[in-house]
């Protein structure tokens, strides 16, 4: 019997993977950073479709991330010039900012879930069945906003960690999680 998959093929490496999707989900971070939902909205809807799209790409990086944390765990090592403090640092701030971007994906959906309407991300997946708890609905908003907003401030402070261990501790932390493509820049 002829099978149609290849046995052959290989993914790439799982360190590979996780700098694709660590620098990929970048743009769609700092995206919900500086969008205002209310200003888009006013913008028409071909506007506030492309952030709903830019939603939905978001948050299916996050829970591949999740995923692939479940499964094999972080793929980061602290480094042998790390400090003591700096190592419980580096594992306390990856192991947050996994979890961060599941729940900041979980949040996403219970907004969903309460709203009086049913939302769709991307125009195309439908978040949740709405429930229409408008009261449910104010708490999860403020919640979710407040809680994507304090995992932006854990990844400026994820960034400038890396960039002082690279600077300072000179031990190569940002060409380790780099593409190699990018590595003749640092």
């Amino acid at each position: 019997m002829k099978t149609w998959i290849n046995t052959k093929a290989r993914f790439p490496a799982r360190r590979t993977t996780l700098k694709w999707l660590h620098w990929g989900i970048i743009p769609f971070f700092l995206w919900f950073i500086f969008a205002d939902p209310d200003a888009l909205r006013r913008m028409g809807p071909v506007i506030f479709q492309f952030h709903s799209v830019m939603g939905l790409i978001f948050v299916t990086l996050a829970l591949i991330w999740t995923v692939l944390y479940l499964r094999k765990g972080l793929a980061s090592r602290p480094g042998p010039k790390l400090p003591p403090w700096a190592r419980l640092t580096h594992k306390v701030m990856h192991h947050t900012i996994i979890w961060g971007l599941f729940l900041v994906a979980f949040g996403g959906f219970l907004l969903g879930l309460t709203s009086s309407v049913i939302l769709w991300a991307g125009g195309i997946l439908p978040i949740a069945p709405a429930m229409g708890l408008p009261h449910a609905n104010d708490i999860v908003g403020k919640l979710h906003k407040y809680q994507f907003y304090g995992l932006a401030i854990l990844v400026i402070f994820h960034a400038l960690f890396h960039l002082w261990r690279h600077t300072a501790l000179r031990d190569n932390a940002l060409r380790i999680m780099t593409p190699k493509v990018l590595h003749r820049f640092l």
